[in-house]
């Protein structure tokens, strides 16, 4: 039998599919394992106890805590979980706004499905057409990487938009906090309101907020439960104004006069970036209007010269 190009790919692919298949036989068999040993420990533990008549609104909850608890969340904390989901990926899931292991866990399963997906699709559309291997083989390695890095991308996306949306609320976040100073609230109170009543307005800033305070409540000291917040999204301003806040919460003592020169430098600092950006628009103008407006004008103050010019030549040559 001649070993064609042809046959060479068909086999290849063909292995390929055979150890995925018993690398997915592996992994199933080990998850079928562990939740029965969960379901036989579970049936332990609940023994003798019968689920309430009336849940009221917590079984949607109740719902989504079991749903949650029966992914095997174990995989992320594998190998081949931390590779697939580094350390600046979960960063990522977490700037974009899903602290938690399910986020990961979609993440993880959204990577490993288009990998594998858009190179199906891609051979499955091209080896239908007259196309040469090493072509073929360039269009596979494309869709695996780009199967690959997509949900990357779109993270990364969303997190650079909420790193914008924070530069932008933090000037608002600084005035809010002031008046509610200013009337007679201690730090904590403060801190409560603008999570619950200015949410809609510091979209990002109120949701990080809600998490601190969630943290606060549970036991951990103000510094902590703002950690995340002062780290998370890369902000200089909101990491000094968290060092604030907690040299606050620490010794006391006044925040308005603080929180006023502090609003003042924010508002400065955008005003420069503003004026900064405002210059690159001029020098990117240049470009257009010498590209567009330049060619206009010519014509039109031009025009009539090379019309007179053309009709002159024309009467010469009659």
């Amino acid at each position: 039998m001649t070993l064609t190009p042809a046959l060479l790919t068909v086999l290849s692919v063909t292995l390929l599919a055979l150890g995925l298949l018993v690398a997915a036989g592996v992994l199933i068999a080990g998850e079928l394992r562990r939740t029965r040993r969960g379901q036989v420990i579970g049936r332990a533990i609940r023994r003798g106890t019968a689920p309430p008549a009336e849940a009221g609104p917590d079984v949607a909850a109740a719902a989504a805590t079991r749903t949650d608890a029966e992914l095997p969340f174990h995989w992320l904390s594998t190998r081949l979980g931390r590779a697939l989901v580094a350390d600046e990926d979960r960063r990522l899931i977490d700037q974009c706004g899903y602290p938690s292991l399910r986020a990961q866990w979609i993440f993880l399963v959204a990577r490993i499905a288009l990998a594998l997906l858009l190179p199906v699709l891609a051979y499955v559309y091209w080896r239908t057409g007259q196309h040469a291997q090493h072509q073929v083989v360039l269009v596979l390695a494309f869709a695996f990487v780009a199967g690959f890095m997509a949900p990357k991308w779109l993270l990364a996306r969303r997190a650079a938009h909420r790193r914008e949306q924070v530069a932008r609320e933090l000037p608002l976040f600084v005035d809010l906090l002031r008046l509610l100073q200013g009337v007679g609230l201690s730090l904590d109170q403060s801190l409560q309101i603008m999570q619950a009543d200015f949410s809609h307005v510091l979209r990002v800033l109120g949701h990080e907020l809600g998490i601190a305070n969630r943290q606060y409540s549970q036991g951990r000291t103000r510094e902590h439960s703002l950690q995340r917040m002062a780290t998370l999204h890369g902000n200089e301003n909101l990491a000094g104004l968290v060092s604030l806040l907690v040299q606050v919460d620490r010794h006391g003592g006044a925040v308005q006069e603080p929180l006023r020169l502090y609003s003042e430098r924010l508002r400065e600092h955008r005003r420069s970036e503003m004026k900064e950006r405002i210059g690159k628009i001029t020098v990117k103008m240049t470009g257009i209007m010498v590209t567009t407006l330049l060619p206009a004008l010519i014509i039109v103050t031009a025009g009539p010269g090379f019309l007179a010019v053309i009709r002159s030549l024309g009467a010469i040559g009659q």
